[in-house]
């Protein structure tokens, strides 16, 4: 695909940007320094916080958690992206809080532990611990983008004990066999290639049966009411489609918006256009509608 013809002209600007800060050559392997580039790259992007916005940072269970926000009677349990290796509670600061204030919902964002100092299950362990805390609270929407997207999946998949009120998964990693449709088409998209998604899955370990590491294996037919956004210039649109079709033929209630024209990380320049801020609108409304059921 010829992407500097297809893709509109705020998205492109949003690439340019991002790739000013990875210099050629980048070793994925050396995760001090990608970690060090990405969080770069996310301070540049990251707005303000809305005024008057509530927000403290709490253990919970052991685990470091940022919470934005008063108490509401429906809590976000937000898990952000990175590859199971980078980024944590700076990295999408801003995105929890236009989150609180977009759907009127506490955010609480977990500082899960990273890969590969912390190998799977540590990240699914930190995020089940805070729900475990959370859920008999009160009713619990999950939320991740990318990475962080795949553990909500996982938890939604293999704890339905714990009664979620429904998750919101943005250009998730849901664990289909990378080959075929939007892994081939876009093999080589801005942003995320196929062949990335390799690196990171080696630095996470975790086994190719596992639930708790793979949300397509997970018990779909008890799954919560599930919104997902995957975006059309990436190698795991497909993954989503896929998911949302295996849940749909399991018998769960879920809805499918394939954000198009959109590449993966989209999220960071979401209210740098009208496009991007049509399709962070469109989040919003699915978890405002997950909220107020």
């Amino acid at each position: 695909m010829n992407y500097a013809e297809y893709l509109s002209e705020e998205v492109q600007d949003f690439i340019a940007k991002t790739e000013e800060f990875y210099p050629r050559g980048l070793d994925l392997s050396d995760w001090d320094i990608v970690r060090a580039v990405y969080d770069r790259m996310c301070a540049h992007f990251s707005g303000l916080r809305p005024d008057g916005l509530p927000v403290e940072d709490r253990l919970i269970a052991e685990v470091p958690t940022r919470i934005y926000g008063a108490q509401s009677a429906v809590t976000i349990l937000f898990a952000h992206a990175g590859g199971f290796v980078l980024g944590g509670l700076d990295s999408h600061d801003d995105l929890c809080a236009d989150i609180a204030v977009g759907t009127g919902c506490q955010v609480v964002a977990v500082d899960y532990r990273l890969a590969p100092e912390n190998r799977h299950p540590a990240a699914y362990e930190d995020l089940s611990h805070v729900a475990e805390v959370l859920c008999p609270q009160g009713p619990v929407i999950l939320c991740g983008d990318s990475a962080g997207g795949t553990l909500c999946a996982a938890l939604a998949g293999t704890r339905a004990d714990l009664g979620f009120r429904g998750q919101v998964l943005l250009y998730p990693l849901l664990g289909y066999a990378a080959e075929g449709g939007s892994f081939d088409l876009h093999a080589h998209a801005p942003m995320l290639t196929t062949a990335e998604l390799k690196d990171y899955a080696a630095a996470r370990g975790s086994a190719p049966d596992d639930p708790s590491a793979v949300p397509a294996l997970g018990d779909l037919a008890n799954l919560p009411p599930t919104h997902l956004f995957p975006a059309e210039c990436d190698p795991l649109c497909d993954d989503a489609v896929r998911y949302h079709e295996a849940a749909l033929a399991a018998g769960a209630d879920s809805r499918l918006t394939v954000q198009m024209g959109m590449v993966h990380g989209w999220q960071r320049a979401r209210g740098h256009g009208p496009k991007m801020r049509a399709c962070f609108a469109q989040i919003l409304q699915a978890i405002r509608e997950l909220a107020d059921q």
